[in-house]
């Protein structure tokens, strides 16, 4: 993994199973035991979250695993700020990571694209290509936005761009 990957986030990701069904949507055969894969995954990942007291995220998929929603929280200065967040499953997946959506954060920072997605293209997906097609949804997750929530919900914070939902 990238050097920039710290020894927290190494040894939570290094805890989630690699996926070994090389199936995407468009592989009818092999979908199912792909999204079987996936889900088995995300329940370890839930699961090694809440035995941390660190959990941050509910997640369902939709659609036989082609569209995915769900919330995702950060604490920053003992301060719970919520999200919802979605996003598909590319056609060409697992080659490609999916493109996660917060819809309510759009125009609110630079590091996001149109739609409300979040920018991932510098520090993640490199790591995604050489990881695919054993990583899945919940490296997209762990790697992927709970970095970005990181980074930029205190950068929102002290700019007054989000208030905590009540």
């Amino acid at each position: 993994m990238a050097e920039t990957i710290d020894k927290n986030t190494k040894e939570r990701v290094g805890k989630i199973p690699l996926l070994t069904v090389n199936a995407g949507p468009r592989d009818k055969e092999k979908w199912e035991d792909r999204l079987k894969e996936e889900l088995m995954a995300l329940i370890n990942y839930i699961r090694q979250n809440k035995e941390a007291d660190m959990d941050w995220f509910t997640i369902e998929p939709k659609n036989n695993g082609l569209s995915w929603q769900g919330k995702c929280w950060y604490i920053h200065n003992l301060v719970k700020y919520e999200f919802d967040f979605r996003f598909d499953t590319p056609a060409t997946y697992p080659a490609a990571a999916p493109e996660i959506e917060l819809p309510e954060l759009e125009g609110k920072t630079a590091k996001m694209y149109r739609g409300g997605k979040i920018c991932l293209t510098i520090h993640f997906k490199p790591l995604w290509i050489r990881n695919s097609p054993r990583f899945g949804i919940a490296h997209a997750l762990c790697l992927g936005l709970a970095p970005w929530l990181a980074a930029e919900v205190p950068y929102l914070v002290e700019e007054g761009a989000i208030t905590p939902k009540v």
